[in-house]
């Protein structure tokens, strides 16, 4: 099947081009890394390893980036797509579970989650907030997973037609999981790790971050 694998990328000089290698190691071919209005070499470093390369003239926000990824890959006959993060903290070796359930039918999407089977050494105050999403999610789309805005999704082409996503920032993530619902899309969550490193941290959203996205999570439920 033609899978395709989605970057969006910020200011990632420091660790893209190790996630690109790992992947061309792994045999992934078909990669489309988002420059989100970066102002260092992630554009050159990108271009290094895949001709696939779209950069936004100024920083738009995750959100808008996977949709300008998810476009492009589906313009070129994408049969699953796989979103996968720029600073290392998503493994390679976890992509073919993920992807099975989308190629075998059984699902349309399928979730990563860290939380079932050990392995990510998620902070302490990452995995408080993590748990507060879960119920969120529960109460407003009545879907229940055990992890939740986990970048590291798997969809077919048949759920990334259908998706729309709207919010160009971070809660794109619960807007995903609005979508899901919203279509009757079928999921499944597969167990992968998370490695937060210095870099990936200091990179990530902090918790702060955290409580406006879903504070903008609770906005969006009740105003669209």
């Amino acid at each position: 099947m033609n899978v395709w694998i989605v970057i969006a990328a910020y200011n990632e000089e420091h660790s893209l081009a190790s996630v690109l290698k790992e992947l061309a190691k792994a045999g992934y071919k078909n990669v489309v890394v988002v420059d989100d209005g970066s102002v260092d070499d992630t554009f050159r470093i990108a271009k290094q390893y895949t001709k696939n390369v779209i950069k936004h003239v100024i920083n738009r926000g995750q959100g808008a980036s996977l949709k300008t990824g998810i476009d492009y890959a589906l313009n070129e006959n994408a049969d699953i797509v796989v979103t996968f993060d720029a600073d290392g903290q998503h493994r390679v070796e976890d992509i073919p579970a993920l992807i099975e359930p989308v190629k075998k039918g059984e699902v349309d999407v399928a979730l990563g989650s860290r939380f079932l089977k050990s392995g990510s050494n998620v902070p302490f105050f990452r995995k408080l907030m993590l748990k507060g999403g879960i119920l969120l999610v529960w109460l407003f789309y009545g879907i229940n997973l055990t992890d939740v805005h986990n970048g590291f999704r798997a969809l077919s082409r048949h759920a990334a037609e259908q998706i729309e996503i709207t919010m160009d920032q971070m809660e794109h993530a619960s807007e995903i999981l609005s979508e899901i619902k919203r279509h009757h899309l079928k999921y499944v969550e597969v167990p992968v790790v998370i490695r937060y490193t210095a870099y990936s941290q200091a990179h990530g959203q902090s918790s702060l971050n955290a409580v406006k996205i879903f504070y903008k999570m609770v906005v969006h439920k009740f105003t669209k």
